[in-house]
C-alpha cells in the first residue's frame, strides 16, 4: 500500500501571531502523526498477512490507528486553513451566508467558535458542516480520534492543544484563538467546500 506523504507548510513561516520555533515543533509533531500512521499501516499489514489478526497487538494497532490519522489529517486541515495575514470571508459568499442563517450572524458564529476553543481541556473546536441535516455545527473534539460528527465534513479545525499555543502564550489561550482567527484563510475554507461538492441550501 502507498505511503501518506507529510505536506509542506513552511510558507505559514512569519505569519503573525505564530513564532517560527513554535510552528516548527508543531510541524515536526504533524510529520509524527504520518510517520506513526504509516507505520501501523505496513505493521498491520504483516500481522494479518502472519495470521495475527486475532492477536492483542493487532487489536490494540487498530484501536491507535484512529488517533494517528486523525491527528496526521487535523493537522492538514488546520495548517491549510491558515496563511500569512489571512482573508476575510466575503459577504456575497453562500459559506458566509449559511452562517448568518445558521448562527444569527457571523458575529455570532465566531464568538461561539471562540468560547468553544477558550473551553478547559485540550482538542480541537471545528466547524463542520452537516451535508444530510444541511447546518453548520460548532464542535469540540476531545481526542484525535473522538467525537466526531459521523458523516460531516471538517471546514474550520482550530488546534487548542497546548503544544499549539504554549510556547508563544503561556496560558494567554485567548490571544492565540485571536492570532488564529486573523490568520484564518476563508478563502481556502470556501475551496474547501466546493472540493466537498458542497451545496449549501439558503
Amino acid at each position: 500500500m502507498s505511503q501518506y506523504s507529510p505536506k509542506n507548510f513552511q510558507h505559514l513561516k512569519g505569519t503573525p501571531g505564530f513564532s517560527d520555533k513554535a510552528l516548527d515543533i508543531h510541524f515536526t509533531l504533524y510529520e509524527g502523526y504520518v510517520k506513526n500512521t504509516n507505520k501501523l499501516i505496513e505493521e498491520l499489514e504483516k500481522l494479518l498477512a502472519d495470521g495475527k489478526s486475532d492477536t492483542p497487538e493487532y487489536a490494540e494497532m487498530k484501536r491507535r490507528f484512529g488517533w494517528e490519522f486523525d491527528g496526521m489529517r487535523l493537522h492538514e486541515l488546520y495548517f491549510s486553513a491558515m496563511k500569512n495575514g489571512g482573508s476575510e470571508l466575503s459577504k456575497d459568499s453562500d459559506l458566509y451566508k449559511k452562517i448568518e442563517v445558521d448562527f444569527g450572524s457571523y458575529s455570532n458564529w465566531e464568538k461561539d467558535f471562540r468560547a468553544i476553543g477558550a473551553m478547559r481541556g485540550i482538542g480541537w473546536a471545528i466547524l463542520y458542516y452537516d451535508k444530510i441535516g444541511d447546518k453548520l455545527l460548532n464542535v469540540w473534539i476531545n481526542e484525535h480520534n473522538l467525537g466526531h460528527l459521523a458523516g460531516a465534513v471538517p471546514l474550520l479545525p482550530m488546534d487548542v492543544f497546548e503544544h499549539a499555543f504554549l510556547i508563544d502564550y503561556g496560558t494567554a489561550r485567548a490571544e492565540y484563538i485571536e492570532a488564529f482567527i486573523k490568520a484564518v484563510d476563508w478563502e481556502e475554507i470556501v475551496r474547501t467546500t466546493d472540493s466537498h461538492m458542497i451545496s449549501l441550501r439558503l
